[in-house]
């Protein structure tokens, strides 16, 4: 398992996911931030600033959350879904969101069956 510390709105936060996964999520986010100022969506979604990816964490804070891989792209999706973009091909950024939320999910669904 591999984490990804993430500033965002003043809070610190990590996301969890199998190591084979970290380069995509990393890669989403940056793609992310070199699209964002092309949207001409009146708001856009706020973006975590990434700070550093780990193997193991040991955390002494309680207002840290350790957030699950898919839980996390979720929210993402989420925010990225309820603009209302007139220019911009937002498709195809809610594309490789949900590309990777599909992988992660299928993912999830394959551990469950192994503990069932």
């Amino acid at each position: 398992m591999r984490y990804l510390l993430l500033s965002e709105a003043n809070r610190l936060c990590f996301v969890s996911l199998p190591e084979a996964y970290m380069y995509q999520l990393v890669a989403l986010i940056k793609r992310l931030y070199k699209e964002i100022d092309k949207l001409t969506s009146a708001e856009k979604p706020s973006l975590p600033r990434l700070i550093a990816e780990c193997s193991s964490i040991q955390l002494y804070a309680d207002d840290c959350d350790v957030l699950p891989g898919l839980t996390y792209v979720t929210m993402l999706e989420q925010r990225f879904a309820r603009l209302k973009e007139t220019q911009y091909p937002l498709i195809s950024l809610l594309t490789e969101i949900r590309a990777l939320q599909a992988q992660l999910e299928f993912l999830q669904e394959e551990e469950e069956e192994t503990i069932d």
